[in-house]
């Protein structure tokens, strides 16, 4: 069995969820909430993220990824549930942090992906698939490149898209309270967060995310290769 392909995806997976939490993290103390900063969790270094959810962030992506080809984890950043009911919006902001950092990630590998074909180190690919956004140019390095560019873009599109996904648990579920008041914005965090929201809002994500994740893919490819794919 080939192990280097859900090693990448893996790997991918341990520095895109690192990513997302730092950010989450990070607004949060930006924000006045310390919590995560104390854990550790203000940080690129990964060990902090997987000393929180071990299983999250090592066991189960490990385990999908050999079994499905694809890594399912999850990671968590702490907060104080008292500074998030009292700032509403800084809260928010907190919450949409942790996608938006999986955009700039996407962002980041356009980018280089453009470079790459303008300079002759990648190809346009003749086929567009998850984990070939590029083809490999002249050298066996940029075959190497290619592939763990175009794992890193799937991968964090994945998690922005998600994560964007305005229903709670999910991060976006946060984006509606900041065109409200503070106190709307709390009542509302607080009803979504009540049990049967959660299970109701993964469910309708879950049934959704397929399609609106291939009709995304597509339109973004559209955009890196103007007219190609359909």
């Amino acid at each position: 069995m080939n192990f280097v392909e859900p090693l990448v995806w893996y790997i991918a997976f341990l520095f895109s969820a690192t990513v997302h939490e730092a950010a989450h993290a990070w607004t949060a103390k930006m924000g006045g909430d310390l919590t995560a900063y104390e854990g550790g969790q203000v940080s690129l270094d990964p060990i902090p993220h997987i000393k929180r959810e071990p299983i999250g962030m090592t066991v189960l992506p490990i385990i999908t990824s050999i079994i499905t080809g694809w890594p399912f984890g999850y990671a968590s950043a702490p907060y104080n549930p008292y500074w998030a009911s009292r700032y509403p919006h800084k809260a928010a902001w907190m919450a949409l942090a942790g996608p938006a950092s999986n955009l700039a990630i996407v962002l980041l590998c356009m980018a280089t992906a453009w470079i790459g074909i303008l300079l002759g180190f990648f190809q346009v690919p003749m086929h567009v698939r998850y984990t070939s956004i590029v083809a490999a140019g002249s050298t066996d390095l940029s075959g190497s490149v290619a592939f763990i560019l175009s794992i890193l873009f799937t991968l964090n599109l994945v998690m922005t898209i998600l994560n964007l996904i305005p229903l709670p648990p999910l991060d976006g579920s946060a984006a509606i309270t900041l065109f409200m008041s503070e106190e709307q914005a709390r009542n509302v965090q607080e009803m979504l967060n009540n049990s049967p929201f959660r299970f109701l809002g993964l469910f309708i994500a879950w049934k959704i995310f397929d399609p609106v994740f291939n009709a995304l893919f597509v339109l973004i490819m559209n955009i890196m290769y103007p007219g190609s794919y359909s």
